[in-house]
């Protein structure tokens, strides 16, 4: 990445020229650098830019049309990228980093507290992280920092990776990957309001979405489509109606304040059939029982939509696990971007209703296909439309608690870790997992497999 470009100039403090204590100036050694892909060399060139493919698409700032503050970009000097004599693979390298050069000078301080100051009205903060490697124990520092500086703000996380569930990563790696992430996962809700778990590869895909797994720029676009729009209602504008904040999302599906854990799926759609989608969907679901809704609780009648694509659900294919035949929900908060035909919402101010608290929001801004996307993953409608209409949701269920106690009892036959911590990190999952039990008695629809 460049620190120097269209809107910002070099800031060349002159550090090699100054003397020091050596009698002589310094032998500066570099590294050969990286080739700018044919995309970016168009972009600085005002030309149009060729056609992306995972082929020619090596790394995210392969396709990036973003001009970033050269602070903004902080290099860590200490790991190489895929470096094989250091590799920057376990949960602890990330955390014993963070604490090292947070010592050093305060992180905070230097690399965040400059751009919060220049916020006004600030209503929380997003983080995405890796949580398959360090990444996760990197994140899980800062997260901790923040926390202590920002008590009362708002911090989602966003944790990304596949976190184990991937059956085609080699045993050994896919292990690693379940500790880091699980690890993750503990520290990571202790001190976020929202944890949101992504998988690169998401358990339940449509039809429609032809995704190459092996591809950073397939996952990073389909994971892009969701966070961008659950969240877009914290970017509207009051004026227009339809605003949510960070944390009146989070109110929707933890009202406890202890459900912090949120489930992600996604619907996408082609705007101009969206309509007549809906109604087939509709006729098709009065033909065939429930199969675009599903009843949440006991006698309620709510009924909520499901969703082509869950980020959320792991098949982790192991024995031993309490299955549940129904999913109770707690609460969710639902986006749309387009006219998708959607129930009425129920106030989660209002404690006396049935149900599960719903809170929708809507805007008429659709997602836009830009030339840096790969846009023929999506097989909507005409296959030729240049945006899309998309329904996301966060989710609070019973859900959450069978993968929380899925993971936990991979950790606690692991070997990965001392005694001591696996015990306190397999009791923290238990006590996560048992927030989501808390005034809902499933009675006879948990069973234990033998």
């Amino acid at each position: 990445m460049k620190k120097v470009n269209a809107l910002y100039e070099p800031e060349d403090d002159g550090s090699l020229e100054r003397p020091g204590v050596w009698p002589s100036k310094p032998i500066v050694q570099r590294l050969a650098p990286i080739e700018q892909s044919s995309y970016q060399t168009h972009l600085d060139a005002g030309l149009a830019p060729p056609p992306l493919s995972t082929s020619t698409v090596r790394y995210w700032s392969d396709y990036s049309r973003l001009y970033y503050h050269p602070k903004s970009l902080v290099q860590l000097s200490e790991f190489d990228v895929n470096d094989m004599l250091m590799p920057f693979e376990k949960w602890d390298v990330g955390m014993e980093l963070f604490e090292k050069l947070d010592r050093e000078d305060d992180l905070v301080d230097r690399d965040l507290r400059p751009f919060v100051e220049e916020c006004d009205g600030l209503q929380g903060i997003q983080i995405m992280t890796g949580v398959d490697d360090a990444w996760g124990g990197w994140a899980s520092g800062w997260v901790e920092r923040l926390r202590d500086n920002y008590g009362k703000l708002s911090i989602w996380t966003w944790g990304l990776g596949d976190q184990g569930g991937n059956m085609s990563t080699p045993r050994e790696k896919r292990l690693q990957q379940i500790e880091n992430s699980s690890r993750s996962l503990y520290a990571l809700t202790e001190q976020s309001s929202v944890y949101i778990p992504m998988s690169n590869k998401p358990n339940k895909i449509p039809s429609y979405l032809s995704i190459d797994s092996s591809s950073p720029w397939h996952i990073g676009a389909l994971q892009a489509i969701a966070l961008e729009s659950i969240s877009i209602s914290s970017r509207l504008r009051s004026s227009g109606g339809g605003r949510g904040g960070l944390q009146n999302l989070e109110e929707t599906f933890n009202s406890t304040g202890k459900r912090r854990i949120a489930k992600l799926e996604l619907s996408i759609a082609d705007p101009d059939v969206l309509s007549e989608k809906s109604s087939e969907q509709i006729g098709q679901a009065e033909k065939t029982g429930s199969i675009i809704s599903h009843r949440t609780s006991d006698g309620d009648g709510e009924q909520l939509a499901e969703f082509d694509i869950d980020f959320f659900t792991k098949d982790y294919r192991i024995g031993n696990v309490r299955s549940r035949t129904k999913e109770h929900v707690f609460g969710r908060a639902e986006t749309s971007r387009g006219e998708w035909n959607l129930n009425d919402d129920r106030d989660p101010r209002d404690r006396l209703g049935d149900g599960p608290t719903v809170q929708r929001f809507s805007a008429p801004l659709l997602f836009p296909l830009l030339d840096s996307f790969p846009a023929s993953i999506f097989d909507v409608g005409s296959g030729e439309a240049n945006k899309l209409a998309v329904h996301a949701g966060l989710t609070t269920s019973t859900a959450v608690a069978d993968q929380v106690r899925g993971i936990e009892q991979i950790v606690r036959r692991m070997h990965m870790v001392s005694l001591d911590e696996r015990e306190a990190l397999c009791n923290g999952l238990q006590t996560m997992a048992e927030e989501y039990d808390e005034g809902w008695d499933s009675g006879s629809d948990i069973d234990e497999d033998d």
